[in-house]
């Protein structure tokens, strides 16, 4: 084997192994959710035994609330989705579009607040949105989110916008355009993979979210997936790992279609900002 062979089979080797660790767990999870947790906790070699019991469990369980949990966090993360983009997509237009006393400095601002841990912030935040009276509201976790998420929106459409020629703002509003008729009928449509790709983010952003869901809502009608899955165990009393695996698999298989769909999307998106225009 000579050494273009040779290095070639690494990669591939490399390629493999890197896709089994991604996914092992998203298998493992699979496999365990179809298994009687008798059969899986009573010895040490996993033992296979096929039921739906614990998605007929998670389904229709009423103490479980898991429906709930699912439809409040696809709520909420498609508003705060459709209001991210939209947001960043106006402040990533004005920055690189609009000559502005500093515009340079706002996306490194932006950045900068993005970086504090949420640890730091929810005591605070807590008491805020509690003298409100938003907690277990849809609005506890709306703002919190969407300030949370746009600091990753605006950076995406920022490199995107940056790359396309000013020519075509220059030629639209000659033609009659005003700057947002400029964005939403020449820019966005042209912006395509950058918006798909962002918005896909953003949404399993806000899916998964698990602090800030799980301090400001205490009641089913307002808490999230993530939330409703890890208290189980309190509903039990004990570990039910396959009603959790059954919950996180129907809550993950669609974000995974999701993916797949707009996979050449969000792969031409991420990808924009590498190769700016002239």
């Amino acid at each position: 084997m000579n050494e273009k062979s040779l290095k070639k089979a690494l990669l591939i080797i490399g390629a493999a192994l890197m896709v089994l660790v991604c996914l092992f767990p998203f298998v493992w999870m699979i496999i365990i959710s179809f298994t009687k947790d008798a059969t899986f906790l009573g010895s040490p070699y996993v033992r296979f035994e096929f039921t739906l019991d614990n998605y007929r469990t998670v389904l229709s369980d009423p103490t479980l609330h898991f429906l709930d949990y699912f439809r409040n966090s696809i709520v909420i993360a498609t508003i705060v989705t459709i209001t991210t983009v939209m947001t960043s997509a106006l402040g990533a237009y004005a920055v690189s579009r609009i000559n502005f006393r500093g515009r340079l400095v706002v996306p490194i601002f932006v950045l900068g607040v993005s970086m504090f841990p949420q640890i730091s912030l929810v005591g605070y935040l807590f008491k805020f949105i509690e003298k409100l009276g938003w907690i277990n509201t849809y609005k506890a976790l709306f703002f919190p989110y969407v300030a949370w998420t746009l600091p990753l929106a605006l950076w995406m459409l920022l490199s995107y916008f940056s790359q396309l020629p000013k020519d075509l703002d220059e030629a639209a509003m000659i033609d009659g355009a005003s700057r947002i008729q400029t964005l939403y009928k020449v820019i966005l449509p042209l912006s395509a993979p950058a918006l798909f790709s962002t918005a896909l983010l953003v949404f399993i952003a806000a899916f998964n979210e698990f602090m800030f869901a799980l301090l400001f809502t205490t009641d089913y009608r307002a808490r999230t997936v993530p939330v409703g899955i890890a208290l189980f165990q309190g509903v039990h009393g004990e570990v039910p790992w396959g009603n959790i695996m059954a919950a996180s698999a129907i809550s993950t298989i669609p974000l995974v279609i999701l993916a797949l769909i707009f996979q050449r999307y969000i792969v031409s998106g991420l990808t924009a900002g590498a190769i700016k225009g002239e």
